[in-house]
Protein backbone atom coordinates (compact mmCIF):
# COMPACT_ATOMS: atom_id res chain seq x y z
CA UNK A 1 0.00 0.00 0.00
CA UNK A 2 1.14 3.20 -1.29
CA UNK A 3 2.34 6.08 1.26
CA UNK A 4 -1.17 8.11 0.07
CA UNK A 5 -3.51 5.31 0.35
CA UNK A 6 -1.84 4.69 4.04
CA UNK A 7 -2.42 8.08 4.71
CA UNK A 8 -6.02 8.49 3.58
CA UNK A 9 -7.06 4.84 5.08
CA UNK A 10 -6.20 6.17 8.40
CA UNK A 11 -7.43 9.59 8.45
CA UNK A 12 -10.64 7.66 7.34
CA UNK A 13 -10.16 5.38 10.02
CA UNK A 14 -9.11 7.44 13.29
CA UNK A 15 -11.50 9.66 15.55
CA UNK A 16 -11.29 12.96 17.79
CA UNK A 17 -12.21 12.80 21.23
CA UNK A 18 -15.74 13.97 20.31
CA UNK A 19 -16.70 11.57 18.13
CA UNK A 20 -15.64 8.95 20.51
CA UNK A 21 -17.83 10.36 23.41
CA UNK A 22 -20.53 11.05 20.82
CA UNK A 23 -20.15 6.97 20.21
CA UNK A 24 -19.09 6.35 23.56
CA UNK A 25 -22.95 7.59 24.74
CA UNK A 26 -24.78 5.50 21.63
CA UNK A 27 -23.37 2.45 22.43
CA UNK A 28 -23.87 2.45 26.39
CA UNK A 29 -27.02 0.45 26.42
CA UNK A 30 -26.19 -1.42 22.98
CA UNK A 31 -25.21 -4.85 23.43
CA UNK A 32 -21.49 -6.18 22.94
CA UNK A 33 -21.89 -7.77 20.15
CA UNK A 34 -23.34 -4.76 18.34
CA UNK A 35 -20.21 -2.92 19.11
CA UNK A 36 -18.03 -5.91 18.05
CA UNK A 37 -20.23 -5.82 14.56
CA UNK A 38 -19.62 -1.81 14.07
CA UNK A 39 -15.56 -2.16 14.77
CA UNK A 40 -15.54 -4.60 12.65
CA UNK A 41 -17.26 -2.62 10.11
CA UNK A 42 -15.16 0.21 10.42
CA UNK A 43 -11.54 -0.66 11.59
CA UNK A 44 -10.74 -4.45 10.51
CA UNK A 45 -8.14 -5.52 9.45
CA UNK A 46 -6.70 -3.11 12.19
CA UNK A 47 -8.46 -4.16 15.42
CA UNK A 48 -7.72 -6.78 17.47
CA UNK A 49 -8.89 -8.51 20.95
CA UNK A 50 -6.19 -8.40 22.94
CA UNK A 51 -6.38 -11.30 25.61
CA UNK A 52 -4.70 -12.43 28.61
CA UNK A 53 -6.94 -15.83 28.48
CA UNK A 54 -9.14 -14.41 31.41
CA UNK A 55 -12.83 -15.47 31.36
CA UNK A 56 -14.24 -11.74 30.10
CA UNK A 57 -12.04 -11.53 26.43
CA UNK A 58 -13.07 -15.21 25.90
CA UNK A 59 -16.53 -14.41 25.80
CA UNK A 60 -15.27 -11.63 23.06
CA UNK A 61 -13.12 -14.10 21.23
CA UNK A 62 -16.71 -16.11 21.06
CA UNK A 63 -18.25 -13.11 19.93
CA UNK A 64 -16.16 -12.29 17.63
CA UNK A 65 -15.15 -15.51 15.77
CA UNK A 66 -19.67 -15.40 15.13
CA UNK A 67 -19.42 -12.46 13.59
CA UNK A 68 -16.16 -12.26 11.29
CA UNK A 69 -13.95 -15.10 11.28
CA UNK A 70 -10.63 -13.11 10.51
CA UNK A 71 -10.39 -11.94 13.94
CA UNK A 72 -7.10 -11.23 14.99
CA UNK A 73 -6.33 -12.07 19.19
CA UNK A 74 -3.15 -11.10 20.82
CA UNK A 75 -1.62 -12.34 24.02
CA UNK A 76 1.73 -11.39 25.75
CA UNK A 77 3.52 -13.99 27.05
CA UNK A 78 5.37 -12.86 30.10
CA UNK A 79 7.62 -16.01 30.29
CA UNK A 80 6.39 -16.62 33.64
CA UNK A 81 2.47 -17.48 33.03
CA UNK A 82 1.44 -21.01 33.85
CA UNK A 83 0.99 -23.47 31.76
CA UNK A 84 -2.69 -24.32 32.22
CA UNK A 85 -2.91 -20.58 30.37
CA UNK A 86 -0.50 -22.36 27.46
CA UNK A 87 -2.87 -25.33 27.00
CA UNK A 88 -5.67 -22.82 26.82
CA UNK A 89 -4.56 -21.01 23.99
CA UNK A 90 -4.55 -24.02 22.13
CA UNK A 91 -7.67 -25.03 22.83
CA UNK A 92 -8.86 -21.63 21.93
CA UNK A 93 -7.19 -22.36 18.35
CA UNK A 94 -8.22 -25.57 17.97
CA UNK A 95 -11.90 -24.69 18.98
CA UNK A 96 -12.53 -21.08 16.85
CA UNK A 97 -9.61 -22.25 13.98
CA UNK A 98 -8.42 -19.08 14.67
CA UNK A 99 -4.07 -18.01 15.04
CA UNK A 100 -3.31 -16.52 18.37
CA UNK A 101 -0.57 -13.81 17.71
CA UNK A 102 1.70 -14.55 20.81
CA UNK A 103 4.01 -12.19 21.92
CA UNK A 104 7.03 -11.98 23.75
CA UNK A 105 9.18 -9.62 26.08
CA UNK A 106 12.47 -8.72 24.18
CA UNK A 107 14.73 -11.21 26.27
CA UNK A 108 17.92 -8.48 26.43
CA UNK A 109 15.46 -6.59 28.52
CA UNK A 110 14.73 -9.23 31.09
CA UNK A 111 18.27 -10.43 31.10
CA UNK A 112 19.34 -7.06 32.67
CA UNK A 113 16.60 -6.71 34.39
CA UNK A 114 16.94 -9.56 36.71
CA UNK A 115 20.54 -9.18 36.68
CA UNK A 116 20.28 -5.84 38.65
CA UNK A 117 17.30 -6.97 40.48
CA UNK A 118 17.17 -10.56 41.19
CA UNK A 119 14.62 -13.16 39.65
CA UNK A 120 11.90 -12.19 41.78
CA UNK A 121 12.34 -8.31 42.32
CA UNK A 122 8.63 -8.01 42.29
CA UNK A 123 8.14 -9.08 45.94
CA UNK A 124 11.03 -6.22 47.37
CA UNK A 125 8.54 -3.22 46.52
CA UNK A 126 5.71 -1.66 44.39
CA UNK A 127 7.79 0.00 41.84
CA UNK A 128 9.99 -3.14 41.23
CA UNK A 129 6.87 -4.90 40.65
CA UNK A 130 6.02 -2.27 38.16
CA UNK A 131 9.34 -2.58 36.39
CA UNK A 132 8.68 -6.25 36.25
CA UNK A 133 5.61 -6.22 34.41
CA UNK A 134 6.58 -2.79 32.33
CA UNK A 135 9.32 -4.78 30.91
CA UNK A 136 7.30 -8.16 30.66
CA UNK A 137 3.82 -6.81 29.84
CA UNK A 138 3.57 -3.60 28.82
CA UNK A 139 6.35 -2.75 26.53
CA UNK A 140 5.20 -5.97 24.51
CA UNK A 141 1.88 -4.30 24.17
CA UNK A 142 3.14 -1.07 23.03
CA UNK A 143 4.35 -3.06 20.40
CA UNK A 144 1.78 -4.86 19.29
CA UNK A 145 -0.47 -2.18 19.46
CA UNK A 146 1.63 0.02 16.90
CA UNK A 147 0.06 -1.27 13.56
CA UNK A 148 -3.53 -1.19 15.25
CA UNK A 149 -6.49 1.11 14.99
CA UNK A 150 -8.26 0.08 17.27
CA UNK A 151 -8.02 -2.64 20.01
CA UNK A 152 -10.82 -4.48 22.22
CA UNK A 153 -10.53 -5.25 25.83
CA UNK A 154 -12.74 -7.34 28.32
CA UNK A 155 -12.71 -4.59 31.23
CA UNK A 156 -15.65 -3.89 33.15
CA UNK A 157 -16.67 -1.73 35.35
CA UNK A 158 -17.32 -4.12 38.19
CA UNK A 159 -13.87 -5.56 38.26
CA UNK A 160 -11.92 -2.93 39.97
CA UNK A 161 -12.15 0.78 41.62
CA UNK A 162 -9.86 1.91 38.95
CA UNK A 163 -12.32 0.68 36.01
CA UNK A 164 -15.29 1.66 37.53
CA UNK A 165 -16.40 5.06 35.07
CA UNK A 166 -14.50 3.06 31.93
CA UNK A 167 -16.35 3.51 28.58
CA UNK A 168 -17.73 1.10 25.59
CA UNK A 169 -15.86 3.74 23.02
CA UNK A 170 -12.33 5.66 24.20
CA UNK A 171 -9.27 7.14 23.03
CA UNK A 172 -6.30 5.46 23.67
CA UNK A 173 -4.00 8.72 24.32
CA UNK A 174 -1.31 6.13 26.17
CA UNK A 175 -0.76 4.50 22.66
CA UNK A 176 -1.23 7.16 20.23
CA UNK A 177 -4.26 7.90 20.28
CA UNK A 178 -5.65 4.42 18.85
CA UNK A 179 -9.51 3.79 19.54
CA UNK A 180 -9.77 1.28 22.83
CA UNK A 181 -13.47 -0.42 22.86
CA UNK A 182 -14.49 -2.31 26.07
CA UNK A 183 -17.69 -3.69 24.76
CA UNK A 184 -18.59 -5.52 28.29
CA UNK A 185 -18.11 -2.50 29.79
CA UNK A 186 -21.21 -2.46 31.60
CA UNK A 187 -21.76 -6.56 31.55
CA UNK A 188 -21.32 -8.05 35.53
CA UNK A 189 -19.41 -11.33 36.59
CA UNK A 190 -22.91 -13.26 36.63
CA UNK A 191 -23.08 -11.61 32.91
CA UNK A 192 -20.13 -13.31 32.11
CA UNK A 193 -20.51 -16.55 33.31
CA UNK A 194 -24.26 -17.17 32.06
CA UNK A 195 -22.72 -16.77 28.27
CA UNK A 196 -19.97 -18.98 29.06
CA UNK A 197 -22.47 -21.47 30.05
CA UNK A 198 -24.94 -20.66 27.32
CA UNK A 199 -21.83 -20.96 24.24
CA UNK A 200 -19.73 -23.62 25.93
CA UNK A 201 -16.80 -20.77 25.67
CA UNK A 202 -13.63 -22.66 26.75
CA UNK A 203 -12.19 -21.13 30.44
CA UNK A 204 -9.39 -21.29 32.13
CA UNK A 205 -9.28 -24.25 34.83
CA UNK A 206 -7.78 -22.18 37.33
CA UNK A 207 -11.42 -20.36 38.34
CA UNK A 208 -12.36 -23.96 39.54
CA UNK A 209 -9.43 -23.67 41.89
CA UNK A 210 -10.51 -20.34 42.89
CA UNK A 211 -8.19 -17.75 41.00
CA UNK A 212 -10.47 -14.83 40.00
CA UNK A 213 -7.72 -12.93 38.28
CA UNK A 214 -5.10 -14.51 36.15
CA UNK A 215 -1.71 -13.39 35.51
CA UNK A 216 2.26 -14.51 36.19
CA UNK A 217 2.21 -18.10 38.51
CA UNK A 218 4.26 -16.02 41.35
CA UNK A 219 1.74 -13.25 41.37
CA UNK A 220 -1.38 -15.02 41.17
CA UNK A 221 -3.73 -16.56 44.00
CA UNK A 222 -6.55 -17.89 44.99
CA UNK A 223 -8.73 -15.71 47.08
CA UNK A 224 -10.18 -16.06 50.27
CA UNK A 225 -13.73 -16.30 51.34
CA UNK A 226 -15.08 -12.76 51.60
CA UNK A 227 -12.14 -11.09 49.55
CA UNK A 228 -12.64 -8.82 46.31
CA UNK A 229 -12.41 -10.81 42.92
CA UNK A 230 -8.35 -8.83 42.73
CA UNK A 231 -7.18 -9.63 45.85
CA UNK A 232 -5.45 -12.49 44.63
CA UNK A 233 -2.44 -10.23 42.62
CA UNK A 234 0.27 -8.51 44.21
CA UNK A 235 -1.62 -10.05 47.37
CA UNK A 236 1.42 -8.88 49.59
CA UNK A 237 1.11 -4.85 48.37
CA UNK A 238 -0.39 -2.78 50.96
CA UNK A 239 -2.57 0.47 49.04
CA UNK A 240 -0.75 -0.58 45.93
CA UNK A 241 -2.76 -0.29 42.73
CA UNK A 242 -3.88 -3.71 41.47
CA UNK A 243 -2.87 -2.72 37.75
CA UNK A 244 0.39 -3.65 35.87
CA UNK A 245 0.19 -0.38 33.62
CA UNK A 246 -1.41 -2.36 30.73
CA UNK A 247 -4.72 -0.29 31.01
CA UNK A 248 -4.10 2.29 33.68
CA UNK A 249 -0.61 4.11 33.27
CA UNK A 250 1.27 4.61 36.22
CA UNK A 251 4.18 6.78 37.33
CA UNK A 252 6.48 6.61 40.08
CA UNK A 253 10.14 8.14 40.92
CA UNK A 254 11.88 5.12 41.27
CA UNK A 255 9.68 3.00 38.65
CA UNK A 256 10.92 5.44 35.75
CA UNK A 257 14.44 5.82 36.86
CA UNK A 258 14.83 2.06 36.59
CA UNK A 259 13.02 1.63 33.73
CA UNK A 260 15.67 4.22 32.46
CA UNK A 261 18.78 2.06 33.42
CA UNK A 262 17.54 -0.73 31.92
CA UNK A 263 16.27 0.72 28.75
CA UNK A 264 18.14 3.59 27.94
CA UNK A 265 17.13 5.90 25.11
CA UNK A 266 14.57 3.45 24.00
CA UNK A 267 11.81 4.75 26.65
CA UNK A 268 9.53 7.03 25.86
CA UNK A 269 8.67 8.67 29.41
CA UNK A 270 5.30 9.61 27.85
CA UNK A 271 3.77 6.17 27.91
CA UNK A 272 4.65 5.90 31.61
CA UNK A 273 2.38 8.35 33.03
CA UNK A 274 -1.12 8.94 32.69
Amino acid sequence: MSGAAETERDQAVLMDDYEAGELAIEFDDKEPEDLLAWAFERFHPRLAIVTSFQIDTLVLIDMACQINRDVRVITVDTGRLPQETHDLIDRVRQKYGIEVEVRYPEAAHVEKMVRRNGMNLFRESVEKRLLCCHIRKVLPLQKALEDLDAWVTGLRRDQWATRSNIRKIDLDHDHGGIVKLNPLADWTHDDVWAYVREYDVPFHPLYEQGFTSLGCVPCTRPIQPGEDNRAGRWWWETNAPKECGMHCPIETGGFEHEVHAILGDQVDLKNLRD
